[in-house]
């Protein structure tokens, strides 16, 4: 008989702790933010301890509260003892959101190798740094849930995401291959794809950005995922999702010349294509 996956547990505070990287800016920090605010007590993860700090300072009234625990995800050594340390002071790790992350465009017709080996150390290597602690963490007590925040960059190939796409394509597959064993330890593995959501990251964006989504309506969306849905992936918005993954079944032939349409990359000239 299959085993039984363990998505179908539910998630709360008295569960025990929640762990958000990258919760400095953008997706992190406002679900960090969401979840202090629904009795969750976050340890918040980034290089800058000044924003953590700042971070913890603006959910001092909320139900639950933000500690802050800087560091560096592509240091892997680190990171094992900083997974230590949350365990030790802030209790058992329940939810493990890895979202730190970075988002540096490519220029196909400029390139260089430094936006994808930082883009691979951070966001890939990042996140297995933090993903093996983590889980050795969990193990023992045989529950627990772990989120990626990969993104529908990854679904296929888009202008100006030659590294950013390669990495969250990396994410997906990481958490598909992972899931097979996790269920028998009793931990629970989910894959986040958001779309474009109003963050710095995406206003690099040379191009229009279909369902442009506010960065606490992500929150939310993640929030209601982790922590009551049962899905492996934890994709919004949904008509964006939906197209796209139409998308994803056309010969390459089509996508290429659709995508080309929708962004406007068929009409722009070599040069101006990283904005």
């Amino acid at each position: 008989m299959a085993e039984k996956s363990p998505l179908h547990l539910p998630l709360s505070p008295t569960d025990g702790t929640a762990f958000v990287t990258g919760a400095s800016s953008g997706i992190g920090r406002a679900l960090a933010l969401r979840l202090a605010a629904s009795g969750w007590q976050v340890a918040a993860t980034a290089r800058s301890a000044e924003e953590l700090e700042r971070l913890a300072l603006e959910a001092a009234d909320h139900a639950g509260a933000i500690l802050p625990f800087p560091g560096d995800v592509t240091e892997p050594e680190a990171m094992a003892e900083l997974v230590r340390r949350i365990e030790a002071e802030a209790g058992p790790i329940a939810l493990a959101v890895l979202n730190a992350g970075v988002y540096l465009p490519v220029d196909g017709t400029r390139l260089s190798v430094e936006p994808f080996h930082t883009s691979f150390a951070v966001n890939l290597g990042g996140t297995v740094n933090t993903l093996v602690p983590v889980i050795a963490a969990m193990r023992p007590r045989r529950r627990g849930r772990i989120a990626l925040v990969a993104s529908v960059a990854g679904y296929r190939g888009l202008p100006t995401s030659a590294a950013y796409g390669a990495t969250k394509a990396g994410l997906i597959n990481l958490g598909e291959s992972l899931k097979f064993d996790l269920d028998r330890l009793g931990i629970a593995i989910q894959v986040i794809s958001p779309g474009f959501v109003d963050t710095p990251a995406t206003r690099k964006n040379p191009f229009p950005m279909p369902h442009l989504m506010a960065v606490e309506a992500a929150a939310e969306r993640i929030e209601a995922g982790v922590t009551r849905g049962r899905s492996f992936e934890i994709a919004f918005p949904r008509r964006f999702v939906f197209q796209l993954k139409l998308l994803r079944l056309l010969p390459y032939r089509l996508y290429f010349a659709l995508v080309s349409r929708a962004t406007g990359w068929r009409g722009k000239t070599i040069g101006e294509r990283s904005g």
